[in-house]
């Protein structure tokens, strides 16, 4: 009776709901009005006092407590008009927006009327009207099934489905990556132009022909100690052209190489060799040792003796016929695990090679051209380091072994060697443009990429207004063949994005329940397509755990890869990186799970439990 004497009182109540267990919508309904009902018994409580006493941190960018608000406006009189006719929008500018998002429902004798005010710093009107849509067809859902799953309750339409699946994975491409194989490719271009320089290291340097007759050479001994397909070989190397022919010959020979850095730690090294199941160890005579593993067969490619064999036997240098087919496993490459144990990525030829023939047709390299290989050959970049200038005729420039934290040395072998074309982790980044004078690398350099770790605003613009060279961000695990999506960097664009997915290649987003996600939405992604790896060497369980059948109907026996990786979809089809899932970080491009770490640390008898963080402030 005192209302319309004393006037209208809202208090703002705070409700928190909980969709843990997948509860079906009347579930869901239940508890929300549990919730509510417990928050009423409590409305006379003024929301400033309840921050006051919960002492919650402040900030003038954003409300306490909760960031949305619903208001619901069913008192009479209140009817206003949002809407022109159903299911049509109409735009007003409300002034200042008190919080990120408020909903307004109004129940009107038609029907509900719906508002949604919104901070345009956070979003934008299409984003904001795409809301309004999956709302709206949620309610129908929702009416039309009320027992399915909250998880399970479609908000995509058919066209924004097709745009997720079709549209922004139109990357088909028959013709690649046929049917060759890594040193098939190589091969080829030793035919085209056999007496170009193809590798350059220090004052060294050897002919395409050269390369391929020092490598079929090591190919022939190697199938006489019985490689051939799935048959692993450990590469124990510092950078040097013997590397770059071990790597060649292992792939003639019809085996997968297996990388080993030997900056790495003896006993992962001994883990490595033993869990790959390599019989046959290719070296330098400095570090045959290395390996504390007893019934190697050891090569080395160094030592005289083993280049008098090869004299003796007058060993022919002509290609050897294929043995290994595109399916086959072109290396191992072990990454971090969870569990202590580190875990070998079988990668085939036809993942490699598709990654490889893509960037080519991308940049189209040259026989001007010089790629810089400086990564570790355990990091699965060095791989397009290695062979992108090999198939395209160009000089693979080999910086000396552990230069890696010598950014002033880079920027010297760049600058003098010509290099057009350079990778670099975004920390590596970061340190070769605190070098003085690294801008004379400008004269040369085409194109630089970075990838590895989350490349941010302010260092991509740093390098682009101090070399205005192309710089593209890219992405990709080693279960995907070194990359599966590229971006063009802009300069003062607001975020980084990873970009677009590459040839033969799918890139979803979903939810917990494997159902995609609209665009703009936080969600897993899922890598399909050629490039995906076998899978785990020797761990089927994990090997099924990650890759997964293709959960979104696509060709039957099709597999996707589960990153880990959080990722949304930005309006015009980019992707952008949001984070992990888990655990797992990246340190200087190399992926590191902690559990690893911390599983390392209580083997010790003083150590009961222990925890790894990753700080940048020591």
């Amino acid at each position: 009776e005192i209302e319309g004497l004393i006037g209208f009182f809202v208090n703002t109540l705070v409700l928190r709901t909980d969709l843990s267990g997948a509860p079906g919508f009347r579930e869901l309904l239940g508890q929300v009005r549990q919730v509510t009902l417990e928050a009423y018994a409590h409305q006379d409580l003024p929301f400033e006092r309840l921050v006051e006493e919960l002492r919650v941190e402040r900030s003038l960018s954003y409300a306490p407590l909760f960031q949305v608000m619903l208001a619901l406006q069913n008192a009479p009189g209140t009817e206003r008009a949002f809407l022109a006719r159903a299911g049509e929008m109409e735009r007003s500018d409300v002034g200042l927006a008190k919080f990120d998002l408020t909903l307004r429902v109004e129940e009107t004798g038609a029907g509900l009327r719906l508002g949604l005010e919104y901070s345009r710093d956070l979003f934008d009107g299409v984003t904001v009207e795409r809301l309004l849509r999956q709302y709206e067809r949620l309610l129908g859902a929702i009416v039309a099934s009320p027992g399915l799953s909250v998880w399970e309750v479609p908000v995509l339409g058919e066209a924004e489905r097709h745009q997720l699946r079709a549209e922004w994975n139109d990357t088909a491409r028959a013709d690649l990556p046929g049917e060759l194989c890594l040193h098939q490719l190589v091969e080829q271009q030793v035919a085209r132009t056999p007496e170009a320089v193809a590798v350059v290291f220090a004052e060294e340097l050897w002919s395409y022909g050269e390369l391929n007759r020092q490598a079929n050479r090591l190919a022939r001994r190697l199938r006489r100690l019985g490689v051939g397909p799935e048959v692993r070989v450990g590469l124990l190397l510092e950078r040097s052209l013997e590397m770059v022919a071990g790597m060649l010959g292992i792939l003639k020979a019809g085996g997968a190489y297996v990388p080993l850095d030997p900056s790495y730690p003896a006993d992962r090294l001994a883990f490595m060799v033993e869990d790959a199941g390599v019989e046959i160890l290719l070296t330098q005579e400095r570090l045959s040792e290395a390996v504390p593993v007893a019934g190697l067969h050891v090569l080395r490619l160094d030592a005289a003796e083993e280049t008098a064999e090869e004299t003796a036997e007058e060993q022919p240098a002509g290609n050897l016929p294929a043995l290994a087919g595109p399916g086959d496993a072109a290396y191992v490459i072990y990454t971090s695990g969870s569990t202590g144990r580190p875990k070998g990525v079988v990668v085939p030829h036809r993942g490699a090679c598709n990654r490889l023939l893509w960037t080519q047709e991308l940049d189209r390299l040259t026989s001007a051209d010089a790629v810089l290989q400086k990564a570790s050959i355990g990091f699965d970049f060095s791989v397009w380091e290695c062979f992108a200038s090999l198939i395209a005729g160009g000089r693979l420039v080999l910086a000396r072994p552990q230069s890696q934290g010598d950014p002033a040395y880079l920027a010297e072998v760049i600058a003098q060697s010509c290099v057009t074309f350079v990778h670099f982790t975004p920390s590596l980044l970061s340190a070769f443009l605190e070098q003085e004078g690294v801008e004379r690398c400008a004269a040369t350099l085409r194109q630089a990429f970075s990838g590895g770790e989350a490349l941010s605003p302010e260092l991509r613009d740093r390098f682009l207004s101090r070399f205005g060279v192309p710089l593209d961000n890219q992405y990709g695990p080693t279960e995907a063949s070194i990359d599966a999506t590229r971006a063009s960097c802009e300069p003062a664009a607001p975020r980084v994005p990873a970009g677009r997915p590459i040839f033969n290649t799918q890139t979803y987003l979903v939810d917990r329940a494997f159902s995609l996600v609209p665009a703009g939405v936080a969600g897993e992604l899922l890598i399909g397509g050629v490039g995906l790896a076998q899978g785990y060497l020797d761990r089927p369980e994990l090997t099924a755990e990650r890759f997964v059948p293709d959960p979104l109907g696509g060709e039957a026996g099709a597999r996707v890869y589960r990153t880990g990786d959080r990722f949304r979809w930005l309006p015009a089809g980019q992707l952008e990186f949001l984070g992990r899932l888990d655990h797992q970080v990246k340190l200087r491009g190399f992926r590191i799970e902690l559990g690893e770490i911390e599983a390392v640390l209580t083997e010790h008898k003083e150590v009961k439990e222990a925890a790894v963080v990753v700080t940048e402030d020591l």
